[in-house]
């Protein structure tokens, strides 16, 4: 991954300028109609698109390579999806989630593409150490697996709106030094999304810090980040990657911290079968709700207008929920 994401060199920026075509939604292909000046940007996956859409606005034509409903973790592109990114100016990653982009840069297929790392600078976490303190004379169960080594480190960090503003400026920097001449409609678009940012991790600060409890057990281990920026512990049933089984003894040991610690609700996600969240739920005598990590986003929000910050927003008041002791 690093080898792939050199790439962002200043030797390669300046193949941005191509043309492309303003697009307004997720599943429209990008249009290459001839003269125009806008850029032609590809994102990884749902996260990447919002944020690159709102800080390039009507100078981008941008799309999302995952399409609504599904998840990233294991999503490979297809021949067409190849096509499609090798025809971008930019391309923009989270770094980490990707586990195809080496795959595809190895290939040479990339070439003429800038490759836009939105994570960069974050303070990554490992991938099997989100949870370093006890959160209760009872002990943790760890959440992580001894095979969950699809992930170098985790990389889930837009799921924390504070860092979500790091990702945010690192994908301004990319798109005002591949198009200098538009650097002020960028930098302006940037702040007054970081600005909504800014606001929304106030509210995860103040909404957060008060709780009764601070433990919230999730179905995959997407939330370290969110949990290290507001004070919380996670508690995974799967791994930092949703394709890792839980162990007998990982269920057991939930179900057993849910009922000595009186958890009153397992999460679940909407791309992920809640079966598992439902089952420990139902042994521990507690109640299932979403906590959205955002990687996708489906038809249906889409259709109702919602976006990162509406969703989160709905996270926020579940985790109050879960964390109030009622």
């Amino acid at each position: 991954m690093r080898k792939a994401l050199h790439m962002v060199g200043t030797g390669l920026l300046t193949l941005a300028l191509l043309a492309g075509c303003a697009a307004k939604g997720p599943a429209t292909s990008p249009n290459e109609a001839a003269g125009s000046k806008k850029l032609n940007v590809v994102a990884s996956f749902y996260p990447m698109y919002e944020f690159t859409r709102q800080v390039g606005g009507d100078k981008v034509d941008v799309l999302n390579l995952v399409p609504p409903g599904s998840e990233p973790h294991d999503w490979e592109p297809t021949p067409k999806d190849m096509e499609t990114m090798a025809k971008a100016n930019l391309l923009v990653v989270n770094g980490g989630m990707e586990g195809w982009l080496d795959k595809v840069i190895g290939g040479g297929s990339l070439k003429n593409v800038t490759v836009i790392e939105a994570g960069k600078g974050v303070e990554r976490l490992p991938a099997g150490e989100e949870e370093e303190a006890s959160p209760g004379a009872g002990g943790r169960p760890d959440g992580g697996e001894p095979g969950d080594h699809h992930h170098e480190f985790d990389p889930h960090f837009w799921v924390s709106p504070k860092q979500a503003k790091v990702e945010v400026e690192n994908i301004k920097k990319g798109l005002v030094a591949a198009d200098p001449a538009n650097s002020e409609y960028y930098e302006n678009n940037a702040k007054a999304y970081l600005a909504k940012l800014d606001t929304l991790d106030q509210e995860f600060r103040d909404g957060l810090s008060n709780t009764k409890r601070k433990e919230i057990i999730v179905t995959h281990r997407a939330f370290g980040y969110l949990a290290r920026d507001y004070g919380l512990t996670q508690l995974g049933i799967m791994g930092v990657n949703p394709e890792t089984e839980p162990t007998p003894k990982t269920m057991a040991e939930i179900t057993t911290f849910a009922k000595e610690h009186h958890v009153k609700y397992i999460f679940f996600e909407a791309l992920i079968s809640p079966k598992l969240a439902e089952a420990i739920a139902k042994e521990a005598g507690a109640q299932t709700l979403v906590l959205n990590p955002l990687d996708g986003i489906t038809a249906e929000d889409l259709k109702a207008g919602k976006d990162y910050i509406a969703v989160q927003r709905e996270n926020l008041t579940n985790i109050k929920k879960a964390l109030s002791g009622e």
